[in-house]
């Protein structure tokens, strides 16, 4: 699902309501990126994917602790096949800290740490509440954004948190600046976590929870 607008419009993001007032701020803190996009290299718009129609994927996990605190930390990763100057993930479950800045580095192989990039974002958000919201520049597609945040609760605890993401594009045509939106794009329940019920439902691809059969006790 994917949405085209220009930057001065009230048009919001398919997000819960809750969130609302979060991502219209959000927005609008998109034009400051564009001092970052500007000042950068100009990127062939012929050989770019459509802003408007990106494939962006991304997984979750558990984090690192943070010093000071107790909360369970989440840690995020995605990557999409276009630059982007901002990008918003949206839970379900209350989102209690954000990190910030996230790390920009290559796409690396499974299980490999790709090269840093110099790229950067800028995150925040209510707290607590159910988005983040980022703005910054990945020059280039395929860089993979590594940051997070923390929750409430313990991370295997259903309902195990599953965020939305939805990537932004601010650039110039014909001297107006366009605000280009993909998304949302679901990050999946939480690696490493055991199987249960819930297992394989997501929020963009929901299944209904598999019951658990007890063996009939012997007569």
């Amino acid at each position: 699902m994917t949405n085209h607008i220009h930057l001065g419009t009230e048009t919001l993001l398919h997000a819960p309501q809750t969130a609302h007032r979060a991502t219209a701020r959000w927005l609008a803190a998109i034009v400051g990126s564009l001092a970052l996009l500007l000042a950068a290299p100009a990127v062939g718009r012929a050989e770019e994917s459509n802003p408007n129609n990106y494939n962006c994927i991304g997984t979750i996990g558990a984090g690192a602790p943070e010093e000071g605190s107790e909360e369970q930390q989440v840690k995020y990763s995605f990557y999409c096949n276009g630059p982007i100057t901002g990008y918003q993930l949206q839970a379900q479950v209350p989102v209690t800290g954000v990190q910030s800045p996230p790390l920009v580095s290559a796409v690396a192989a499974p299980g490999a740490q790709g090269k840093p990039l110099n790229d950067t974002f800028s995150c925040s958000g209510e707290v607590p509440g159910y988005a983040l919201n980022c703005v910054g520049l990945a020059r280039q597609g395929y860089e993979a954004v590594t940051g997070q945040f923390a929750i409430e609760r313990k991370l295997c605890v259903e309902p195990r948190v599953d965020p939305l993401l939805t990537v932004t594009y601010a650039y110039l045509e014909k001297g107006v600046v366009t605000q280009a939106i993909s998304g949302p794009f679901d990050l999946g329940r939480p690696k490493g976590c055991k199987p249960d019920a819930f297992s394989g439902s997501t929020r963009l691809s929901p299944k209904a929870p598999v019951a658990a059969h007890k063996a009939a006790a012997k007569k």
